[in-house]
């Protein structure tokens, strides 16, 4: 299965894994990247720098097929060492890099001067635009549909892929609601180039959070997410639970509420616990609406190999039903 993407990432199969955080980790990141996609280590998910160097070393020790690795840029009070994180990921000879929230523009010419391959996630049109005009190699764009952070247009893949192909000169990776073969063959009709997945990445054998949490992904519908954090200007999509419903009542209060109301809610710690120790209303977990069409939790490698299959047929499917008409 051939396109700019593989070509440049130098994988089987145009389907790119998250960079999720927490769930990031050499397990699945090596599975995927084994199974003929790209896997994405999460930079932030590791404590320090020096961690994050360990981490690239065992993905490293358990694939020998290109892996990246992202790094995530936002806005904070105390904002963690992004350079040196960078540092590490250059120096570790990574080729991969997937930068994501703000505009990596100070990176750029660093990361580009050793080779990297830059892809950037957007949620607009815009933001892509702007992505390209500063070098970066791939984009990867994001739906209304997706886990995390949506954006505020609220523009729903089916529209937004196109624009984005129509618009830009690099390849883009079509990203949010995507857990199937099918999902993947609309991505390309759409001229996309690739796929991007988190949500039905969570629910394989490989990803690192307790299966009661996979469990639940299989279990709910396509209706069983949340929009919290509207009410201050960013959105997230996360799972239905306890948590979720707890800031969402708050935000609707008259008056509504300042993020420090709900910063105990919405800690990442908190999050991460919740993935690790398997208690579904221990913190917010992060989901797409892709949840609706995951129904098992296979190996990395029975994943992608269904999805190629599939998609395969369903193109070969829509040809021959347009030939017939």
């Amino acid at each position: 299965m051939k396109t700019r993407i593989t070509d440049m990432l130098g994988i089987r199969y145009p389907i790119v894994q998250g960079g999720m955080m927490w769930v990031g980790t050499a397990e699945l990141s090596s599975a995927v990247s084994n199974a003929g996609g790209l896997g994405i280590l999460t930079a932030l998910t590791q404590p320090t720098p020096e961690a994050l160097a360990r981490e690239i070393e065992r993905c490293h020790g358990m694939t020998d097929a290109p892996f990246g690795v992202n790094l995530t840029i936002l806005p904070a009070i105390k904002p963690p060492p992004y350079e040196a994180y960078l540092d590490v990921i250059l120096d570790a000879g990574i080729r991969i890099l997937e930068t994501a929230g703000n505009n990596p523009k100070a990176f750029i010419d660093k990361a580009k001067a050793r080779g990297v391959t830059l892809i950037h996630k957007c949620v607009a049109v815009r933001h892509a635009l702007s992505a390209q005009r500063n070098g970066v190699d791939i984009i990867s764009i994001d739906g209304f549909e997706c886990a995390g952070h949506p954006g505020e247009d609220d523009v729903p893949g089916l529209v937004l892929i196109p624009l984005a192909v129509q618009a830009l000169d690099v390849p883009v990776i079509a990203s949010g609601g995507i857990g199937d073969g099918r999902g993947m063959a609309a991505a390309l009709a759409l001229g996309a180039e690739g796929v991007n997945m988190g949500t039905r990445f969570c629910a394989t054998q490989e990803a690192p959070i307790h299966d009661n949490i996979k469990q639940a992904l299989v279990n709910a519908t396509e209706r069983d997410t949340r929009l919290i954090l509207r009410s201050l200007h960013n959105t997230a999509r996360v799972f239905r639970n306890a948590v979720s419903e707890e800031v969402a009542a708050a935000e609707s209060r008259p008056g509504g509420c300042q993020f420090e109301d709900i910063r105990p809610l919405v800690s990442g710690a908190r999050g991460a616990a919740a993935l690790a120790d398997g208690d579904i209303d221990g913190g917010i977990i992060t989901a797409g609406q892709v949840v609706g069409l995951i129904h098992d939790i296979p190996t990395c490698s029975v994943l992608i190999a269904r999805m190629v299959a599939e998609c395969r047929d369903s193109l070969r499917i829509a040809a021959e039903r347009a030939a017939a008409d």
